[in-house]
């Protein structure tokens, strides 16, 4: 039996569909552990934690879902529609933290570097994280998802490595 073109597309499309599901939910796992870790390392210093990146992003506003992490203790973004909700909200930008050094036990910059135009701003955030906070936990999007990959917003490819090292890429 031959396949019509419709039934190929629509084949391709369902495997496209279930491929993009399973990235987001990698995504939204990972968050989810290392919002975990990095509320556990600063309750455990007695420190206040701290998240770039509130969990209302653009498309959590769409489909009127947060992404896989709180607030923190103090929750900062360029859009404070990103934060809403959360119990203090600052609107900052990431290279410029308005708090004093080593405040926080840990920062979560969840889904933020990659939106800076340049590896030497994602280096000046990464620098700055490492001021305010005692550990930073960096989660961005993969490369293998659909949405990442064709998200205009992004300029970088950021990855933590196992060993905590912090790998930047600009996107062509």
């Amino acid at each position: 039996m031959k396949l019509k073109w419709w039934q190929a597309l629509l084949g391709a499309l369902s495997g496209l569909a279930i491929w993009e599901t399973v990235a987001q939910a990698k995504e939204t796992r990972e968050r989810r552990e290392k919002y975990a870790a990095a509320l556990d390392y600063a309750r455990s210093v007695g420190k206040p934690l701290l998240v770039t990146g509130g969990p209302w992003g653009p498309w959590a506003r769409f489909v009127g879902v947060p992404a896989g992490h709180g607030f923190g203790d103090v929750c900062i973004d360029i859009n404070p529609a990103a934060c809403r909700n959360g119990a203090a909200v600052k609107v900052a930008d990431v290279r410029r933290i308005p708090y004093p050094t080593k405040h926080f036990g840990a920062v979560l910059a969840s889904h933020v570097l990659e939106h800076l135009g340049s590896i030497g701003d994602a280096k000046a955030a990464i620098r700055e994280l490492h001021r305010v906070a005692d550990r930073v936990f960096i989660a961005g999007p993969r490369k293998t998802s659909l949405m990442a990959q064709l998200h205009p917003g992004h300029h970088l490819w950021v990855s933590e490595m196992a060993n905590g090292d912090i790998l930047l890429e600009q996107r062509g």
